[in-house]
């Protein structure tokens, strides 16, 4: 009989029976599955997930640019005339209801959980590993503790808020992969 040879190996398949569900019961969307007596090294936030996502959604409408045929400056009469041809640019004007949502989301945010949002960032960016992370946590609460309206400032600021807080829950495992979908 002839053998088969497989280019890749099968991975064995985990058996889990060894573990436990772990529920947040705040936030039982992150539920996961860890080995007993592992509890401690899992990332469990003190925000709720779902906070955190809308923050990223957010956070995505604040820093989109919309695409525009009008400059402000002209009569709308005069926009896209035949003289002039199509004015197509990018709209800088922010959508100030967006940022009052953004800004007032950091507002209901408790202290450590608005120290919590900006240690995210920190690790997304990169200024923190994830091994760091007591290290950022602290450093951020000492600048929240500073002042609420400046750590609060420095989160609008953040080049690419939403894709630094992904990146810095991605580093803990955690996800808004399936957050706010209805089924």
């Amino acid at each position: 009989m002839r053998q088969i040879r497989r280019p890749f190996e099968v991975p064995e398949a985990r058996d889990i029976s060894a573990c436990i569900m772990v529920v947040n019961a705040e936030e039982p969307l992150t539920a996961a599955l860890v080995e007993a007596g592992d509890e401690e090294a899992r990332m469990d936030p003190l925000t709720p997930l779902d906070t955190l996502c809308r923050i990223i959604l957010r956070g995505r409408e604040y820093e989109a640019l919309t695409a525009t045929d009008y400059d402000g400056n002209e009569t709308p009469d005069d926009v896209d005339d035949e003289n002039e041809g199509t004015l197509s640019v990018l709209d800088e004007t922010l959508n100030d209801s967006v940022e009052e949502e953004l800004i007032a989301a950091f507002e209901d945010l408790g202290e450590d959980q608005l120290a919590e949002v900006i240690a995210f960032c920190w690790v997304g960016q990169g200024t923190y590993e994830a091994a760091d992370w007591n290290e950022a946590f602290e450093e951020a609460q000492a600048l929240v503790s500073e002042s609420t309206e400046e750590a609060i400032q420095e989160l609008m600021e953040q080049p690419m808020l939403a894709s630094v807080l992904e990146t810095g829950l991605a580093a803990f495992d955690l996800s808004c992969d399936g957050i706010g979908e209805t089924t």
